[in-house]
């Protein structure tokens, strides 16, 4: 690991104020929150911030679960731990509780936090290994050695020439099937966006994964109410039982009433680029009976522009039964609306 400043922020303004002051590079000053992935990559030499500011501190602010009005409100400082454990995460929507308890181990979700959780970085080998020197999110324009490489794990969705590295989190895919918002603050102020809208396509610029601005902190999740959050949930295959990354996974939510789908979301994980909504699967289920050939049906549009590796083909059939397989769980959810 490189010699680094350390820093202690005790809120939002003096953690602007740090970032604001520390270079006019911004890949030198890094925010540390829960720090289960930033150290790993600086462990590694994959990054090597000069800077680095201690959040811990604003979790006191922006650390806290609640119900406000209709809305469900996750600080981005609570840990995964919290909040997969959260009453009125698990009544609201069980999805998130469910994504957040299938990551990681639980010393991990106990220390990681929800913001750092969505931020996380990819777990392609090409990535997080320097010396390979073919990587386009660690070194622009210097290729994707995943290409024609080891990619039984990387992305059918979303991948393209200059990156097929697959989005590694859980939580995401929770969020974007509920359409959250994320709420933001920064240099220019505070501004609020579209949980869709937070991850970039590679396409064109791999290493620049999210729509941040430079010195920008993610305080809040908002899952506005609605009556298909309630009947969600979320469906990891993985190599093993624990502690391991999504090869599929499906975040579904459904609206039901007299059998006929009203409303659906997926979400799909361990396939594509950044989180995944498959809104044309999603269009194959309003106002339709939810049976076994519909849900494979939804299958099949999810992953009608799918393009494999040399590896990885067998996502593609695993990503369609993992939809099926969610889609069924969840109609089957016996559901209290109040």
């Amino acid at each position: 690991m490189r010699p680094f400043q350390y820093l202690k922020a005790t809120n939002v303004a003096g953690a602007l104020r740090a970032g604001r002051d520390a270079s006019d590079d911004p890949s030198a000053t890094a925010y540390l929150a829960g720090g289960t992935t930033l150290l790993d990559l600086m462990k590694l030499d994959v990054i090597g911030p000069t800077r680095l500011i201690d959040l811990r501190a604003l979790a006191s602010e922006h650390g806290t679960i609640r119900v406000d009005g209709d809305a469900l409100r996750l600080g981005a400082f609570a840990s995964m731990a919290a909040a997969a454990d959260h009453p009125d995460v698990r009544e609201r929507a069980p999805v998130i509780a469910q994504s957040l308890s299938l990551a990681a181990s639980a010393q991990l979700r106990n220390m990681a936090t929800l913001g750092g959780n969505v931020l996380q970085r990819t777990r392609c080998a090409y990535f997080r290994d320097p010396s390979w020197a073919a990587c386009n999110k660690r070194r622009p324009g210097s290729g994707c050695a995943a290409v024609g490489g080891a990619n039984r794990q990387h992305a059918v969705l979303g991948a393209g020439a200059d990156c097929i590295a697959a989005y590694p989190g859980d939580f995401a895919q929770a969020l974007i099937a509920l359409d959250a918002t994320v709420r933001l603050v920064g240099p220019e102020g505070a501004r609020s966006i579209a949980f869709s809208d937070l991850h970039r396509d590679p396409k064109g610029a791999p290493h620049l994964e999210t729509t941040l601005k430079p010195g920008e902190i993610v305080t809040e999740f908002v899952v506005p109410a609605a009556r298909w959050a309630r009947r969600s949930l979320y469906l990891k295959i993985r190599d093993r039982q624990s502690y391991e990354f999504a090869v599929t996974s499906a975040a579904v939510a459904l609206d039901i009433e007299d059998g006929v789908v009203g409303e659906a979301r997926i979400a799909l994980g361990g396939v594509a680029t950044r989180p995944w909504r498959a809104t044309t699967a999603e269009e194959t289920l309003r106002g339709a009976v939810l049976t076994e050939a519909r849900a494979a049906e939804a299958g099949r549009a999810a992953f009608a522009g799918a393009v494999a590796q040399s590896h990885n083909a067998f996502k593609i059939e695993l990503g369609r039964r993992t939809i099926v397989r969610a889609l069924l769980a969840a109609a089957a959810m016996e559901v209290d609306h109040g």
